[in-house]
């Protein structure tokens, strides 16, 4: 049997633009799965998918026209159920037999052809048969079918058939758009496979205009890309075309000259490249009038609504040039130029409209307009969160800052989500925030408090930066606080990969805050103050809220390289201070390096153990009571290294109160060796728990070191 490689394409009409990579990935790969499943694609095929805005298609090398036979071993049933006293066949192994296809006409033959296996306690009947491996034809019609049911499709279209396709008349078919064509080569052969009402060929079409060929003949799989390329003109491949896209945005910039660069948006440039079949860059324009505007707007309408791509000149602001991915490519390209920048002019001159007539209005006379806005039907309006979120933000700013922080925070607070009821940001949803600052500027307010009205929305995503000023830090946290505790208040949580209210980003946008800018700020209290502010309106919710905030901090620690032991024994004690994590981290590493932490880890999470099962344990020690030397060596240790280690810890210093706590370990061992913790004489029992439950406590205020032991 010869390997040749295999070439499937769909022809339909335009593809989803943001799903078209991910549609194009998925039918390769799940064709190239099953084929491999099916014993008729190598393990060494290699799948390339291809993916333009009319066609899915994968190409797979090293596939065979029919699967190797495969020998089959069966279990019948257990000897004594599938033959009589004499050995002849029961009817019950008769009827399993046939079942399987085996020829039953001379029982006494089939008996024979059958093996006898021990299985467990008993000898069991055997049916070895050959399996003959599927063919191409079969196989592929599995695999093409199986492809197309696990496509990712966002939305699916029914439509009819026409009269000349495979099924004809009122038909309907469910798929991501109507398919016109089906192509199935192994080599240059055909495989007679169909699917959705089509028959496979060995013809496609091109570009929609500038195909050199109607319909292209494909000689065989292999020069599927090259072919559709010179005679359909059509790149097939998304990331050639992707490549070929940023290629020409590059080249297109570099010959304006004047430092001037594309907007880097990865996204965008996807969706351009699934928008067009060979790609043609062309340079346009805007009137220079229209750079009053906040280039945050002209670049995300630009971007948006029309998929230009702005130019940015070596300042980093915005030009009045933009560039346009064209899918055609004629010889004089300006009706194609002038085309767009008609398109464009209405788009920035509405942009341009809404700006003008936001700023007759302050963003103060703004704010009774969000008592009409509806937050959440348990919460209240925007209005009443607004409220909320003020008094948050004045005792935060309060704690960090005194009266002019606080001032500056109410007032950032008040206005940060005025500009919602703004005409560009009902237009332009994104540019909430962004747009409140240039408002607050026109406004005359303090760049700082400014700041603030953009920034309070910060950390926005994973990665993002943190808001840039004190005041932006202090209404960023009461914004995202006020959500978490309202959500939990209302038993709002997320579940599974639903989180419709982003409470996992703004809890890790809280923790972000609270850690890398050091604030002196106990997360207990911080979540209880709050929930104060809500009054009646939401449930006690604290103990949910603050474990869901160490659970997200535990996560984000481990993905930043601490082990889930160190995570583990530094969270377990909650420390209030976020900021400190990172020290607690680094000295339990530190001491997990001693030669002593193991045993004291394991003494410790022993002594844990201990006073579990003691209950109340008072942690005083009478000297009069120690009698055994080891109990009076360990008190003697400790009355000498705890409060050397507790300064040290008071000082911050927390790798060396761990490392100072090491020299215990000896007494510990002395003591455990030695001592019977749980003696008869109640005295003495209570006594040796109290010595255990001090040594616990100055071992363990760093991290839970028991947490340690593997």
């Amino acid at each position: 049997m010869t390997l040749q490689s295999l070439l499937v394409e769909l022809f339909v009409e335009e593809l989803p633009p943001k799903a078209l990579k991910k549609l194009g990935d998925a039918f390769a790969g799940v064709l190239a799965e099953q084929l491999r499943a099916l014993g008729l694609a190598s393990a060494d095929s290699v799948v390339t998918a291809y993916a333009s805005p009319r066609r899915l298609a994968a190409h797979i090398s090293l596939v065979w026209p029919k699967a190797d036979d495969k020998a089959v071993q069966q279990k019948l049933m257990p000897v004594a159920v599938g033959l009589d006293a004499a050995g002849q066949a029961t009817p019950a192994l008769l009827k399993r037999l046939q079942a399987l296809g085996a020829d039953v006409s001379d029982p006494a033959a089939a008996v024979a052809a059958l093996r006898r296996s021990p299985d467990g306690k008993a000898e069991a009947l055997f049916y070895d048969s050959l399996q003959a491996g599927a063919t191409l034809d079969t196989g592929l019609q599995k695999a093409l079918e199986e492809a197309i049911a696990k496509l990712p499709i966002p939305k699916v279209m029914s439509y009819q058939l026409e009269s000349d396709c495979e099924l004809p008349g009122w038909t309907s078919v469910n798929f991501v758009r109507p398919a016109h064509g089906l192509v199935a080569l192994h080599g240059s052969t055909v495989v007679p496979v169909k699917v959705l009402g089509l028959r496979a060929g060995n013809t496609t079409h091109g570009h929609r205009f500038e195909a050199a060929a109607r319909p292209v003949l494909l000689r065989d799989a292999d020069s599927y890309e090259a072919t559709l390329e010179t005679d359909g003109a059509v790149i097939a491949s998304f990331a050639r075309r992707k490549a070929e896209v940023a290629r020409q945005l590059a080249s297109a910039a570099a010959r304006l000259g004047g430092g001037v660069c594309p907007v880097e948006d990865d996204a965008l440039l996807d969706e351009v490249s699934a928008l067009v079949e060979r790609p043609n860059v062309l340079v346009c324009e805007f009137e220079a009038e229209f750079l009053e505007v906040p280039q945050e707007c002209l670049i995300l309408t630009m971007k948006a609504n029309q998929k230009y791509f702005p130019l940015l000149g070596a300042d980093g602001r915005l030009t009045n040039r933009f560039l346009v991915v064209s899918n055609i490519s004629p010889v004089d390209a300006s009706a194609v130029i002038g085309g767009n920048e008609r398109v464009v002019r209405p788009r920035l001159a509405d942009a341009k409209f809404f700006f003008d007539q936001d700023r007759k209005k302050t963003l103060a006379s703004r704010v009774a307009g969000l008592d009409k806005v509806v937050y959440h039907n348990k919460l209240g309006s925007q209005g009443e969160r607004v409220e909320r979120v003020r008094a948050i933000a004045r005792t935060i700013g309060q704690q960090l800052g005194g009266a002019v922080l606080a001032g500056q925070a109410d007032q950032a607070a008040l206005l940060a989500k005025s500009d919602l009821v703004t005409d560009m940001v009902g237009e332009f949803p994104e540019l909430q925030g962004t747009m409140g600052r240039y408002y607050a500027l026109n406004d005359g307010l303090a760049l700082e408090v400014a700041d603030a009205i953009e920034d309070h929305y910060k950390p926005r995503f994973a990665g993002d930066a943190l808001p840039r000023g004190m005041t932006g830090v202090v209404v960023a946290l009461a914004d995202k606080l006020e959500t978490l505790v309202g959500m939990f208040g209302i038993g709002n949580l997320p579940t599974g990969d639903k989180d419709p209210f982003a409470l996992r980003r703004h809890a890790l946008g809280v923790i972000r805050m609270l850690v890398e800018k050091d604030l002196p700020l106990d997360l207990g209290a911080l979540v209880a103050a709050v929930a104060a502010v809500f009054g009646e309106k939401i449930a006690h919710a604290t103990p949910a809220l603050t474990s869901f905030i160490y659970d997200r901090f535990a996560g984000a620690l481990r993905e930043q390289g601490f082990s889930t032991q160190e995570v583990e024994a530094v969270l377990a004690l909650q420390p209030q201070r976020l900021g400190d994590v990172a020290k607690r981290l680094a000295a339990v590493r530190a001491f997990a390096a001693l030669p002593e932490a193991p045993a004291l880890a394991a003494a410790n999470k022993r002594i844990g153990n201990i006073l579990k099962k003691a209950l109340e344990v008072d942690p005083h020690v009478s000297e009069l009571l120690l009698k055994e030397a080891a109990e009076i060596a360990l008190n003697m240790a400790m009355k000498d290294i705890v409060p050397k280690a507790n300064a040290q810890f008071d000082a911050g210093d927390y790798t060396a109160s761990l490392q100072t706590l090491a020299a215990l370990r000896g007494p510990v061992d002395a003591f455990f060796d030695g001592v019977m913790v749980n003696a008869e004489e109640v005295d003495l029992r209570l006594n040796r728990q109290g010595l255990l439950k001090s040594l616990h406590g100055a071992m363990n205020r760093v991290a839970d070191l028991s947490r340690l032991v593997a």
